[in-house]
């Protein structure tokens, strides 16, 4: 639950959106058994990732990409990546342009 708290409060900090807000909640099984939980939150002009990663809940922006889909942070600084396709989601932490993977994941039912 405390995702869809972090979730909340990242889309309340943002302008209201126009339409419907939707929801949704996957736990992925990653390398080493790590398990990281999403929940995705899309409104008409919005769409985040919210990740608990390494004790931390992290709120990503939907970024531009040529195929699945890519959340980021927009900033010059370092930040975790996650992009997901279809049932997969690979993590990964950005710095100084550069891209290092961090994790494979599958999405379980």
């Amino acid at each position: 639950m405390r995702i869809y708290a972090a979730a909340l409060v990242a889309l309340g900090a943002l302008p209201a959106a126009a339409g419907q807000t939707d929801f949704a909640t996957t736990r992925y099984l990653c390398d080493r058994g790590v398990e990281v939980p999403a929940t995705y939150v899309n409104a008409d002009d919005l769409s985040l990732a919210v990740i608990h990663v390494e004790g931390a809940q992290n709120t990503l922006v939907n970024e531009p990409s040529a195929s699945g889909a890519r959340y980021g942070w927009p900033s010059d600084g370092a930040h975790y990546v996650w992009w997901t396709k279809g049932d997969e989601a690979t993590l990964y932490w950005a710095e100084r342009g550069e891209e290092t993977q961090l994790l494979s994941c599958k999405a379980q039912e």
